[in-house]
């Protein structure tokens, strides 16, 4: 009993960690943004493949097992991929739109909220109080934040766009979140990570391509694109999917709104965005 819960306990310090990470990713893709002039997609797609080449360099003596991990589950795992590297694309082109606050806030605010609804309906009961007052008090706040007046970003030239692929990368989170849960019970969390980030690049690769991948290369730059590549992506996910083992899908996505109070502090004190007194509470 001891050792389950010790368990539970790393699971949710993973998961928490692994928000805390992701929470500083969209003021740098901003940062990189404005550096070299890569669009939101190549960003998302260096961001995956220098996770990838990262994590591969790691397991270069097990590939083996890297292999026989796909052909156990190859559609489940190619799923995940392309999962994450959707809701990332869609979640850097809302950032572009809109602004790291809004977007991480409705974005990281959708996903507990369809995951809650998925996993009542596949257990075939009622949500329970406490679930339904969360997720009351979080589409409240969602309805606070996209509808108070006045609430400008800095550079917020397309904020229908921007709210619409916050919502698309918060639902796509939801599904790879749910699917990932089910792959991780018997996929190494490293394993789970690599094979990931590997088919999440190669999805985003010919958009990547048509918006163009040629940048100055500064060295500011390139350790950013690195951050967000090795700390951001292949550290956190490591962590969070470790996480999943012992921790429920919806649960996971609550913890994991430690990422936009981690974004929104971070574009308020880093690039000066506004925060309204609606998203402060």
């Amino acid at each position: 009993m001891s050792t389950s819960r010790s368990g539970a306990r790393a699971g949710l310090v993973q998961i928490t960690l692994a928000g805390l990470l992701w929470g500083t990713t969209g003021v740098v893709v901003q940062i990189i943004r404005k550096h070299t002039g890569l669009s939101a997609i190549s960003i998302g797609f260096y961001r995956l493949a220098i996770a990838a080449l990262f994590l591969l360099a790691l397991q270069f003596r097990t590939l083996p097992a890297l292999v026989r991990a796909v052909r156990a589950s190859p559609a489940r795992l190619i799923l995940v991929g392309v999962g994450l590297g959707a809701y990332q694309a869609s979640y850097f082109i809302s950032v572009a739109a809109v602004g790291v606050s809004l977007s991480t806030m409705v974005s990281l605010g959708v996903a507990p909220v369809c995951i809650a609804v998925w996993e009542s309906v596949v257990a075939r009961r009622t949500p329970s109080r406490l679930t339904v007052g969360s997720l009351t008090t979080g589409i409240a706040g969602l309805a606070l934040i996209t509808s108070a007046g006045g609430h400008t970003t800095t550079g917020a030239q397309r904020p229908l766009l921007g709210l619409v692929a916050a919502v698309v990368s918060g639902v796509g989170y939801a599904a790879s979140t749910v699917l990932s849960r089910h792959v991780s019970q018997r996929t190494p969390a490293m394993t789970l990570t690599t094979v990931s980030c590997v088919f999440g690049a190669l999805a985003l690769l010919p958009f990547a391509l048509i918006s163009g991948l040629g940048f100055p290369a500064e060295p500011g730059a390139v350790s950013d694109l690195v951050y967000i590549g090795v700390v951001a992506t292949a550290i956190a996910y490591a962590l969070f999917y470790g996480g999943l083992r012992v921790t429920a899908g919806s649960v996971a996505a609550v913890l994991t709104l430690l990422e936009p109070l981690t974004a929104a502090v971070l574009a308020v004190l880093v690039l000066g965005e506004p925060l309204s007194v609606l998203e402060a509470l």
